[in-house]
């Protein structure tokens, strides 16, 4: 055998190794269709295929960072023996609710279970639907601290639109409180602008801290695409906010969408009571990530939240620092709980197969399915995915949204059966499942349901329906985009 013979035979020989070993790793613990799209990559792109698995394949935390999780949860369980008698709804309390499904209980449970937040009583809710008025709601509620300040948002700018919430943060530093800042490091380094940010937060002489921080150089690797997607504000440990908006203009300071005219329509919701506890609870677990200080915080005992309203809540955590995908555990319960009607409402909407067919199989057991979406996106990949899911709704009788250009719907949140909703930073796709931390409060309460049937009534009237004939109509080339943007949508 001549010696290039022989370095072909070699060649051959570590390619077929490099794809059987590619079939024992690849599957291990991941989706079929995940693995499948990986095998793919790796198949017919091998090298390249294999560097993307390496810095991508793995959506798990660093070890460090999983143990503090351990120490979280116990933190978090810890805080919920500290309740008041009588604020703790346990699962067989809700069970004994006649105005609720006889499923949510088990949900509690499960929730409980996979987050450690029980479900609580007592709590208000208030609705932020304009952008400027709910950043000017949360500059507001800053203004009246008196103690702390907690700023938890996947990403932060500090522009024309909120210039006056960062003043508001320096006030409140100048008077004595203890302001606190977290933001997304990849997600803020992205938006133009970011040294600003940075200089005006050391300007004001604030605490912060970048989550998930790219620091190679330190010997710490995760895949970057790993975020803090959550969006929390906690003022003196008595009013939180979260939801969909970050704190930024309302065209992201992108050159490429204010020439489209792109703006973005969210929700945020304001809560008083032991919820707002609880989503201050998780601020102090993703502060002890950054930082290893555990804050203390007043007793939740102390909440004062207002019992007139009494709402039912519970706060939901997820992200790979847990084992299970706790939101879509959640939002399969309630997809498969709902029997009369269902509204979803999410930007990116790239459900995995267990999410897909709970959504059909809700519509062909004759519930009632909205779905609302944008008619345009400002992610290309992420649209053409989501396009590709349309024909099997529409054929089992889902009805898609599709709110009007130049304005990216940004809202999410589910309501099933006018009763029960869940809002919060979750998309209905498989990065918010699989890859991002992400903030959703459970919550069962007629009123505030009703309040977001209103909402979902208001953007369908500033929709177009998409009915299956238009949507079998459209060209060729679509299909082909559709079809390979849902298969890299797979490779998480």
């Amino acid at each position: 055998m001549t010696t290039g013979a022989l370095w072909v035979t070699l060649i051959v020989a570590i390619d077929i190794a490099f794809r059987i070993i590619a079939l024992f790793v690849v599957p291990h613990n991941r989706r079929p269709q995940t693995a499948m799209a990986w095998l793919l990559a790796i198949f017919f792109i091998p090298y390249l295929g294999f560097l993307a698995f390496v810095a991508f394949g793995s959506r798990r935390l660093p070890k460090k960072r999983r143990d503090k999780q351990a120490t979280i949860n116990n933190h978090l369980r810890e805080r919920s023996r500290l309740l008041s008698p009588g604020i703790i709804a346990t699962p067989a309390d809700v069970g004994k609710r006649q105005e609720f499904p006889g499923w949510l209980a088990q949900t509690v449970r499960m929730n409980e279970h996979l987050g450690a937040m029980p479900m609580v009583t007592g709590n208000t809710v208030m609705f932020h639907t304009d952008y400027l008025d709910s950043i000017a709601a949360m500059t507001a509620a800053i203004d009246k601290a008196q103690n702390t300040v907690h700023v938890e948002f996947y990403i932060m700018s500090y522009d024309r639109v909120t210039e006056e919430f960062f003043a508001a943060l320096e006030r409140a530093q100048q008077r004595g409180v203890s302001v606190r800042v977290l933001y997304d490091h990849l997600a803020n380094v992205r938006i133009p602008g970011y040294r600003d940010l940075l200089a005006v937060l050391e300007r004001i002489g604030v605490e912060h801290h970048p989550m998930l921080p790219l620091q190679p150089w330190r010997g710490v690797y995760r895949r970057p695409d790993l975020r803090n997607h959550r969006k929390i504000l906690v003022v003196d440990s008595r009013i939180a906010f979260t939801g969909s908006q970050n704190i930024i203009e309302p065209a992201y300071r992108q050159r490429r969408h204010r020439a489209r005219g792109l703006h973005w329509l969210d929700l945020m919701i304001s809560l008083e009571g032991p919820l707002a506890d609880g989503l201050e609870a998780l601020f102090v677990t993703d502060w002890f990530q950054e930082t290893d200080e555990l804050l203390n915080t007043p007793s939740p005992a102390k909440a004062k939240g207002s019992r007139s309203q009494s709402v039912l809540g519970q706060v939901v955590p997820s992200g790979p620092a847990f084992e299970g995908e706790n939101n879509l555990r959640l939002f399969n319960n309630l997809v498969y709980g709902a029997a009369k009607s269902l509204v979803i409402s999410s930007p990116y909407f790239v459900p995995d197969e267990s999410m897909r067919y709970a959504i059909t199989s809700a519509a062909e057991r004759g519930v009632e399915v909205h779905l609302l979406v944008s008619e345009i996106s400002d992610q290309p990949l992420v649209f053409y995915a989501q396009r590709s899911y349309y024909e099997d709704l529409l054929r089992a009788g889902v009805r898609i949204w599709l709110y009007r250009a130049p304005t990216i719907l940004h809202s999410k949140f589910i309501v099933v059966d006018d009763v029960i909703s869940v809002i919060g930073s979750s998309n209905v796709d498989m990065r918010s499942f699989s890859l991002n931390l992400e903030v959703s409060v459970l919550i069962a309460d007629e009123g505030v349901a009703r309040t977001l049937d209103a909402l979902s009534l208001q953007y369908r009237n500033n929709s177009t329906e998409l009915t299956l004939h238009q949507w079998l109509a459209r060209k060729g080339h679509y299909k082909f985009l559709e079809g390979l943007a849902r298969l890299t949508a797979t490779v998480q």
